[in-house]
């Protein structure tokens, strides 16, 4: 059962939100190889605001995500794409219904 999870609020910049857009689709791939992170959202609250949240079972799924391939290419494409440095909130998981 998943126990933990990650949020990260992102702000894209005036122009680059197609690119933001498309940066978190390209994720999709990379996240379905990691066997530690069970489930993995990228989200669009408005045009310029977009998130990721994901939900691990335990602290080495999500130390292993952070460590990854996603996380590694959101810091390097940060300055271009972003208004701010992406907060990344650590959060417990009480509950969750996910597919079997």
């Amino acid at each position: 059962m998943v126990k933990l999870g990650l949020y990260v609020h992102l702000e894209a910049k005036p122009g680059k939100e197609a690119e933001v857009e498309t940066f978190l689709k390209s994720g999709l791939p990379v996240v379905e190889e990691e066997p530690g992170t069970k489930a993995w959202f990228a989200l669009k609250m408005s045009p310029n605001t977009f998130g990721i949240f994901d939900v691990f079972d335990d602290e080495a799924g999500r130390q292993a995500h952070m460590a990854g391939k996603v996380a590694k290419a959101l810091m390097e494409k940060a300055p271009d794409l972003f208004a701010n440095t992406p907060e990344i909130q650590k959060m417990e998981v009480p509950a969750a219904k996910l597919p079997h």
